[in-house]
């Protein structure tokens, strides 16, 4: 486990619950772990047109869902026997809000290979590999950094996702731009090129889930909602 940046959760008399917080930060880094490794598969089996890749892809969904059931349970039955508060609450509530975060993510990741299926089946689009490889290639490493910044419970990581999924936004948006011009030149290609459209869009929506990790590993740390407010705001409550 990466060692702490901010060192707002220190040892308790309990040395179980000192346990229990840690395992359950380990569950969630485990589950971070599993749905990356579905963004990156999901992506891989749609440019290389792997329909056994997407497959499986959609078959390991189940177990993101049971994992989000597993921690959801666990974090509940600690509120339930340590009543914890100030802090110690603030990280067992932040989890089973980013969980939820990272069980969407997953969904996003099935569909991709649900797309992928599909593309494999009618032929790949003529357009938008490129931007689904760079695209991909961005919210995986915010996907990461978020995970990262949870381990080392460092806010100012997470200010820094929360720029970056700005620029997702406008790489989603020129891509989509350029593909709907494509479109309008050459309608026979109006489906394929929707399917990808279609994968740009959940790959957006897991840069959103990222950013909203990182939101919840702010408010962990500084103990205040950064959701719905400017960076700017995010970052005056960082720099407190």
């Amino acid at each position: 486990m990466p060692v702490e940046k901010d060192n707002v959760y220190g040892d308790h008399i309990s040395h179980k619950f000192n346990s229990e917080l840690m395992e359950l930060k380990t569950e969630f880094l485990e589950m971070g772990g599993m749905v990356e490794a579905q963004v990156e598969g999901a992506i891989q089996a749609l440019i290389d047109g792997d329909s056994d890749l997407a497959e499986q892809i959609r078959g390991r969904d189940k177990l993101v869902d049971k994992m989000e059931i597993d921690i959801d349970e666990e974090a509940t039955l600690i509120i339930a026997r340590r009543q914890p508060t100030a802090r110690d609450l603030r990280l067992v509530i932040s989890v089973i809000k980013m969980v939820a975060d990272l069980e969407r993510v997953g969904d996003e990741a099935k569909k991709i290979a649900k797309l992928a299926i599909k593309l494999s089946e009618e032929g790949q689009a003529p357009r938008g590999y490129v931007e689904v490889r760079h695209i991909g290639q961005h919210v995986k490493v915010m996907l990461q950094d978020a995970l990262d910044a949870f381990a080392r419970l460092d806010s100012e990581q997470a200010l820094r996702i929360m720029k970056e999924d700005k620029r997702v936004d406008e790489e989603y948006q020129a891509a989509t731009r350029a593909l709907l011009t494509f479109m309008m030149e050459d309608a026979r290609n109006i489906s394929r090129c929707m399917s990808v459209m279609w994968v740009l869009r959940a790959l957006e929506r897991v840069g959103d889930h990222a950013c909203n990790i990182a939101e919840n590993v702010i408010f962990m740390v500084k103990g205040e909602d950064v959701r719905h407010t400017s960076v700017e705001e995010a970052e005056r409550v960082v720099g407190r």
